[in-house]
C-alpha cells in the first residue's frame, strides 16, 4: 500500500502489482508473495486500510521509527487526502530465507486525485519489504523506502 504524507514520509502497503521475469519456475512461496502483493494493490485501490493494516504485522518496525499504528495513520491520512487512487507496482527481487522470511524489492507508481492546483499527483516510490510467514499469510515486518534515485531508508 503509497502516499506522501508530511513531506516525505510514504508508506507501500498495498499498492503493488507483480510483474518479474524470473529464470527459475516460482516457488509456491513466491508464487503466495506475488499474489500478497496483488491483494495489496488491490486493497490500496479500493482505499480498504483495514485489508491493508491486515497485512502488516502487529511486530511491526522499521528504521524511519515507525510502528504499525503509525503506518495506520499515514494510510489514513493517504486516503482521506486523495481520491481515485491508482497503484502500478514492479518487482525487482523476491529473497526467500527458507519459507518462513522473505525480503521484497519493488518499485511502485501511484497516482491519485486531490485538492492541489492540477487536481493530480503522482509519485514513484522504491520499497524494500522484509516479510514472515505467520502460519497462515505473510506479512509485513519492516520496510525502507526513498523516492526514485534516492537512498532507501
Amino acid at each position: 500500500m503509497i502516499g506522501i504524507v508530511n513531506g516525505t514520509r510514504v508508506t507501500a502497503i498495498g499498492m503493488l502489482l507483480a510483474t518479474l521475469c524470473a529464470c527459475e519456475p516460482p516457488t509456491d512461496a513466491e508464487t503466495a508473495l506475488r499474489e500478497w502483493v496483488a491483494r495489496g494493490e488491490a486493497a490500496a485501490s479500493r482505499e480498504d486500510r483495514r485489508e491493508l493494516m491486515g497485512m502488516i504485522s502487529p511486530a511491526y518496525a522499521d528504521a524511519r521509527g515507525n510502528s504499525r499504528d503509525e503506518i495506520d495513520r499515514m494510510l489514513r491520512l493517504l486516503f482521506l487526502r486523495q481520491d481515485n487512487v491508482k497503484v502500478v507496482t514492479h518487482i525487482e527481487a523476491i529473497n526467500l530465507y527458507g519459507e518462513t522470511a522473505a525480503d521484497m524489492l519493488l518499485t511502485t507508481g501511484m497516482a491519485g486525485s486531490d485538492e492541489s492546483l492540477l487536481g493530480l499527483r503522482a509519485e514513484a516510490v522504491r520499497f524494500e519489504f522484509e516479510l514472515e510467514h505467520d502460519g497462515r499469510d505473510w506479512l509485513l515486518t519492516g520496510a525502507r523506502w526513498g523516492e526514485l534515485g534516492e537512498e532507501l531508508r
